[in-house]
């Protein structure tokens, strides 16, 4: 096991004397100013990002003494949103900022991926990064420039972090690029890429698209890197300023002798084991030559490290074997994908459902139709909105053969939903059209590489088996890579194994068209262009194959949505009869709802959504809402009633709010003294409509309308 000393190696520091540094340079056509020395002086590192009128606060802090007894770098990531930055006071109970949302959670992993490949090797002592948003324009998105400060406020402090990155979002609008576009311009655009890079190298991509080609976003990332390098430049020039000398870590190693030891007892052993296909066997048989390693060497060495060098003899051969003879260590060529399995309608009441099989990888997805009531709410400082579609994403902890307590929902499933999601948003049909709220639940049951993916390619599945009419189907995939510096191979749909020894996860999911979603998470210091470039074109050839795979099973949605998803209808309301169907208080659609038992949701601009549990119960509310919002045709014969009579004739209701008048000369082909003799208020009278003058008036003949009905007799 590596342990690292921090030895503290701390000058004058600029803040023990109160200087403010500022630097700025134009991005976007807007001032991004950096600026250390004037707040938090306390934390090892703090800068205060502005972007136009957004002002973003990070800072980060290092632990003096490193963890005793762990593996794994200590790094946290906090972003924090403060809604007085849109000058709102939170909702709920007690008006105060809760725990993190899942935006702010995004966001935190936004930051912290590209970032903690840039640490050294060893490293255990904590450190933690807090993005805080003070001011939002919803303009400038903080995201962003949560990751440039985070870089910043490493790169000028003493911990030892050397490397500074840039970071950018690069929109797409009527096919023009845009960098860090508005909030209006991203979701109004067919892109929304984040790309980080450090001088040559690219360290992270997050990306959706409306079907993007792959030359078009290489094109976007191309010049996303132009811009994270005028980025970098300018934390160059802040550190000149005020940077600290770094921390020195020392590192200290097993003894070469003790890993040579282990090693040539459990090499030979492991050779075979770590290419048994199955991860169950295989990871039994690898436990097994761990304890014979433990019982053999006694106290000569300890569990732990016999264990470390276990893995690191794996990692050797795994890689190796990738690298130099393009073998992996379940059998397949570098370009091959695992058996893959597809079965939908596997649950009877639910609205869709499939299983998906991807080798040892497999979710169970179930789509599920909902009502405009259902949508999600979503409360932040760029605004109150709401979500029609929704992606969650649940890893139990059976799917990799462990037992660990379940604690809600953690990090990576929402970050690995939040992908699954956004792949697949694209192809929804628009809500004119498809007048539902969707919700997916992809159940992982088992995981060995790649779930997120699986979840792209089982939600397609899901969507068409409930009758969603998407435009395209979508799948999913991730390509690996192992490089030794000099040498790299790129491989297609990667194993649990191969993402923990491998140095990139290249996740995309698309269409045949084009892309839709991409997330890239790496252990090594970047990518070049080259190798971006190859994994984009690897991952098509593998996402059209997957598709013909899926294809097969369902190749379009179903034309009829299940018997037990409810029944909507959306028609267009005059606005000005909106208030005949409200009425007086609410009195009139309360009525209609709890005649029919259906919903009715109706906007300001006369859309008017109805649903029900059933076909009958919004056909009725239909006809009633219809009857009340129906306009008068002139020509068209009415049974109307006598509201009130006058010595000039009588007027007539036809329809809620419709009334006119019948003149007396209308009343029959002879002559009238008394409209009594005809008839009384309060009675049913047919009428034509045979008018209506300039101010709108209604004008009915009953003579006419008799003479129409006994010559449609006479002719039947």
């Amino acid at each position: 096991m590596n342990r690292v000393v921090l030895n503290k190696n701390r000058g004058p520091h600029f803040k023990e004397v109160g200087v403010v540094i500022r630097v700025e340079t134009e991005i976007g056509g807007r001032l991004l100013s950096l600026e250390t020395g004037r707040v938090a002086k306390q934390a090892n590192g703090a800068v205060w990002v502005r972007y136009g009128d957004t002002v973003v606060l990070v800072t980060t802090v290092l632990s003096a003494t490193p963890r005793e007894n762990i593996d794994f770098f200590p790094l946290s990531v906090e972003f924090q949103e403060r809604m007085y930055s849109t000058g709102k006071i939170p909702g709920g109970f007690f008006k105060r900022e809760g725990r993190p949302s899942s935006k702010e959670i995004l966001s935190g992993r936004l930051i912290d991926r590209p970032i903690r490949p840039l640490f050294p090797k060893g490293c255990r002592n904590d450190v933690q990064v807090i993005a805080t948003v003070l001011s939002a324009d919803n303009e400038n998105l903080p995201d962003i420039m949560g990751i440039v400060g985070a870089s910043s406020a490493l790169y000028i402090s003493d911990i030892p972090f050397d490397i500074p990155i840039g970071a950018v979002r690069m929109g797409m609008v009527d096919g023009k690029f845009i960098v860090n576009p508005s909030v209006a311009e991203r979701d109004k655009g067919d892109l929304n890429v984040v790309v980080c890079c450090s001088k040559d190298k690219t360290l992270m991509i997050e990306a959706e698209g409306n079907e993007i080609p792959e030359d078009v976003m290489i094109q976007a990332l191309l010049q996303g890197a132009e811009v994270c390098r005028k980025l970098i430049e300018l934390q160059e020039e802040l550190r000149k300023k005020v940077g600290l000398p770094k921390t020195t870590f020392t590192s200290y190693e097993m003894a070469p002798e003790i890993v040579e030891k282990v090693k040539g007892f459990v090499a030979e052993r492991l050779k075979p084991i770590v290419f048994i296909p199955g991860k169950k066997e295989k990871s039994d048989a690898i436990t097994c030559v761990i304890k014979d390693a433990i019982a053999h060497f006694g106290e000569e060495v300890s569990a732990a490290d016999i264990k470390a060098v276990v893995e690191k003899v794996q990692k050797e051969i795994v890689r190796k074997s990738i690298l130099l003879d393009g073998k992996r260590a379940d059998g397949r060529g570098l370009l091959d994908l695992r058996e893959i399995t597809c079965e939908v309608g596997v649950l009877p009441r639910t609205h869709g459902s499939t299983i998906f099989t991807r080798g040892q990888t497999q979710t169970i997805a179930v789509a599920t139709l909902g009502t405009v009531e259902d949508e999600q709410l979503i409360d932040n400082i760029e605004a109150k909105t709401t979500n029609r579609f929704m992606l969650h994403y649940n890893f139990p902890p059976f799917s990799v053969g462990e037992a660990f307590p379940l604690r809600g929902t953690g990090r990576r499933e929402i970050g690995h939903g939040a992908l699954a999601e956004k792949s697949l948003k694209p192809v929804l049909p628009p809500k004119e059209e498809f007048p539902y709220t969707v919700r997916i639940v992809s159940d992982i049951l088992e995981s060995n590489g790649s779930t997120s993916m699986a979840s792209v390619c089982g939600g397609t599945l899901a969507l068409m088996d409930a009758g969603v009419p998407i435009t395209a189907p979508v799948a999913g995939i991730s390509v690996g890579l192992v490089t030794d510096g000099e040498k790299y191979a790129l491989f297609t749909d990667i194993t649990g194994m191969e993402d923990n020894f491998g140095d990139m996860d290249f996740k995309v999911a698309g269409t045949r068209k084009g892309i839709t979603g991409i997330q890239v998470d790496m252990k090594v210091l970047g990518l070049s262009d080259e190798i971006v470039a190859k994994s984009l074109f690897q991952a098509k050839q593998a996402r059209v194959a997957i598709l013909d795979i899926m294809e097969k099973t369902i190749n379009s949605p179903k034309e009829e949505i299940s018997a037990y998803a409810p029944k909507i209808q959306v028609i267009t309301i005059p606005t000005h009869r909106i208030r005949d169907v409200i009425g007086p208080g609410g009195k009139v659609i309360k009525g209609i709802i709890e005649a029919t038992k259906a919903k009715i949701n109706i906007s300001d601009d006369g859309t008017a959504v109805v649903s029900g549990p059933n076909h009958e119960a919004v056909n009725q509310a239909l006809e009633m809402i219809n009857y009340l919002t129906a306009e008068v045709e002139v020509g068209k014969i009415y049974m109307g009633k006598v509201m009130r009579v006058t010595n000039f004739g009588c007027f007539v209701e036809v329809m809620p709010g419709r009334e006119g008048l019948v003149h007396i000369s209308q009343l029959a082909e002879n002559r009238v003294n008394r409209v009594e003799d005809v008839v009384f208020e309060g009675d049913d009278l047919l009428v034509k409509l045979v008018g209506i003058d300039d101010q709108g008036r209604l004008n009915f003949s009953h003579k006419i309308a008799l003479r129409e009905q006994e010559s449609a007799k006479e002719n039947n």
